[in-house]
């Protein structure tokens, strides 16, 4: 029989989607499960997105340009402009989902061997492009005892070697919350601009910051800008994870002659997701503060109950939806899998997702669970209540 690649079995399983098969067997059984494991929001769509493609009269579904609609990027350029990233149409290219613009950045920037600095916890499916890409994660770990803060510049800066090509920032972060401040992200590009780096800068969750605390992008920076890489998508901002529309954002002219070749090589991004999501710019701002306003208090929610939790310590996010919480158990691993086939509590459970997988760090992280606040409030109440008796329980054995 012929064999698999190398590289195909050394891809890493989603530490998000790798618990499906229990989670599907449980249902199967009955039980209703609260799912904590993936940042799928349950915010509405904008209407003005769905309506755009509703009142599209499109006799033939053709390919858009491989860097997406004109009209799209001088939109989205306008939206940047709003958000202090100064840009232009060509120095952006829409892309299937803000994986692809990873995949692309990648490609762009590393040969097979070079090493990429980044922080963690970082977002698990990392791991999956660097390993398509031949490319070494060096990791360099954050600590929950100060919400997943930068770490020391003096620490990144003795992992740079001659293989060094770049360093990946989640900001804010998945599946950390942590939002890096000002100082944090001028000593990133300090540190990039000494060594020659790249730094790769994962913004899509840049609305989605709370108390008062602003977003600071890597793009923001004028003397980055033939360093910095910026890479987006709508799937959370305007809660559509289904469009797959993302893009990367250069000032660098050779990284965008260059990625475009990856863009062409896969003809081009999704048209009517493309329509929609250029509708989408057209979201009203109180969308947004609402919406805002909502995570804040399902944040209060999740954190506060789980900081009541005997023995469970938790990072306060300042960002995104999500939080790394540190379980009084050995194995994260161990004990979601036992909440979908083992336990129930009055036919409900609930789902989280093991946090090892968002360590690059063999054996980190192995107590710790991600949860997202995506949930209706009373969900996410009702969520707490169950993993509270389900701790109580697993320790109990």
């Amino acid at each position: 029989m012929p064999s698999i690649s190398k590289k195909g079995l050394s891809m890493p399983e989603s530490p998000i989607r790798k618990l499906v098969p229990f989670a599907e067997a449980a249902a199967k059984k009955g039980k209703k499960i609260y799912q904590l494991n993936i940042g799928q929001p349950d915010i509405k769509t904008p209407d003005v997105a769905m309506q755009a493609v509703k009142d599209n009269s499109i006799e033939v579904l053709s390919y858009s340009h491989s860097a997406g609609f004109a009209s799209y990027r001088e939109k989205l350029a306008k939206y940047y402009e709003r958000n202090d990233i100064h840009v232009s149409a060509e120095e952006i290219i829409v892309t299937t989902g803000g994986s692809e613009a990873l995949l692309f950045a990648m490609g762009t920037i590393t040969d097979p061997g070079d090493e990429v600095i980044i922080p963690e916890p970082f977002y698990a499916n990392y791991n999956g492009f660097a390993t398509s890409s031949g490319v070494t994660i060096v990791p360099i770990e954050s600590s929950i005892e100060n919400n997943f803060a930068l770490p020391p510049i003096s620490e990144f800066e003795k992992l740079i070697t001659e293989s060094t090509k770049a360093i990946l920032l989640c900001n804010p972060g998945n599946p950390t919350g942590y939002l890096y401040t000002k100082e944090e992200v001028q000593q990133i590009a300090d540190l990039a601009l000494k060594h020659d780096l790249f730094v790769v800068a994962d913004e899509v969750y840049r609305e989605f910051t709370y108390d008062g605390v602003k977003h600071n992008s890597i793009m923001s920076i004028p003397e980055l800008a033939n360093n910095a890489i910026m890479v987006d998508s709508v799937s959370k901002r305007f809660s559509m994870c289904g469009a797959r529309i993302g893009c990367l954002v250069s000032k660098n002219k050779e990284v965008i002659t260059t990625a475009m070749k990856f863009a062409q090589a896969r003809l081009s991004p999704p048209t009517l997701a493309q329509i929609a999501s250029e509708a989408a710019l057209d979201t009203p701002q109180e969308y947004f503060e609402e919406v805002n306003e909502e995570y804040t208090l399902r944040r209060n929610i999740l954190v506060e109950g789980l900081e009541k939790i005997e023995g469970v310590n938790v990072a306060k996010p300042k960002g995104a939806f999500y939080c790394i919480a540190e379980l009084p158990i050995e194995s994260a691993d161990d004990f979601a899998q036992w909440l979908l086939e083992d336990f129930e509590y009055e036919g409900e459970t609930v789902m989280v997702a093991p946090a090892a997988g968002f360590y690059s760090t063999p054996n980190t992280g192995l107590n710790q669970v991600r949860i997202a606040y995506v949930l209706k409030r009373e969900n996410l109440e009702r969520a707490l209540q169950i993993l509270e008796v389900a701790i109580k329980e697993y320790t109990s054995k």
